[in-house]
């Protein structure tokens, strides 16, 4: 896995296992959440719901499913109609042996979009999920309202910043794999201390998305649909925001989507890692809803 790209899809490591104040920002009052499900290409795609108003589309990143956005999706319903989907390959949508890259992806979320008969939306990406966003605007540009670069990737300078056995790691193929990936990822230790790492791997085993995985990776290799000299067609309202103790992706590729997409805000949360909607909800949200509300 040389590639070292891999290490943006990294970003999404099942390593998340929600502590005790996630729940509690999770009970927090908000539209309700229902599951559903669409056929998009064939292949059964799924996806949550809450809220009503525009719509506000989130987008994981590799190894990881909609469970990633429930901190963030009450408080986010009570102002727009947000919706969450498992990326073909992961989560409880299908997975069919494709060759999955980062176009595949732009694909389905053009063809789940269509399904739901969304024209346009804003669209939130972490990590992988932040690549597969930026890529879309750059696809379908009259399609997107808002766009939310989170911690993202995409870019191939990335490879050299990483290391064999952090490579390595993100096929999280053992408790050790998410042991030295934990303080990559996170600021705080009870992310990947203790019963995490055990309920971490757990997550893994059950997962059944390593087929999707190694595509992934091996797509990121490649190189495949980097967005080197490209950002600058982005044209739509852009925040990125970024953990400042991110240590997959450091703050420095956050700084270079901020000067390379004119016109963006660059908003840097302190003593938070590579998800912030996770490890720092709260400061996530109000970011969130502040950028979608000054953007009209």
């Amino acid at each position: 896995m040389l590639a070292l790209r891999l290490a943006l899809s990294i970003g999404l490591l099942a390593v998340a296992v929600c502590p005790p104040h996630c729940s509690a920002q999770e009970r927090k009052q908000g539209p309700s959440k229902i599951d559903k499900f669409v056929t998009v290409y064939g292949a059964k795609i799924h996806y949550v719901e809450a809220g009503n108003g525009a719509p506000l589309i989130l987008v994981h990143g590799l190894a990881d499913s909609v469970e990633i956005w429930d901190p963030v999706i009450p408080p986010l319903a009570a102002k727009f109609r947000v919706i969450a989907f498992d990326e073909i390959g992961f989560g409880h949508s299908d997975k069919p042996l494709l060759d999955y890259r980062v176009s595949t992806f732009v694909d389905f979320l053009d063809g789940f979009l269509k399904e739901l008969k969304i024209e346009h939306a804003s669209l939130v990406g972490n990590s992988l999920g932040g690549w597969i966003a930026a890529a879309f605007a750059l696809a379908h540009p009259e399609r997107v309202d808002r766009l939310i670069l989170c911690d993202a990737a995409g870019y191939r300078a990335l490879a050299q910043a990483m290391g064999p056995r952090t490579l390595d790691a993100l096929k999280l193929a053992s408790r050790d794999d998410i042991r030295y990936l934990g303080p990559l990822t996170f600021h705080n230790k009870q992310f990947y201390e203790g019963t995490a790492v055990d309920d971490a791997f757990r997550q893994r085993v059950i997962a059944g998305d390593n087929y999707t995985v190694s595509r992934v990776l091996d797509s990121l290799i490649r190189g495949d649909d980097a967005l080197d000299n490209r950002l600058h067609e982005i044209n739509r309202p852009t925040l990125i925001l970024w953990g400042r103790d991110d240590k997959l992706i450091p703050l420095s590729f956050g700084e270079r989507f901020h000067q390379e997409i004119a016109g963006s805000q660059l908003r840097i949360v302190d003593n938070c890692g590579h998800m912030p909607q996770i490890e720092c909800a709260n400061e996530f949200t109000t970011a969130v809803l502040q950028f979608l509300t000054d953007a009209k």
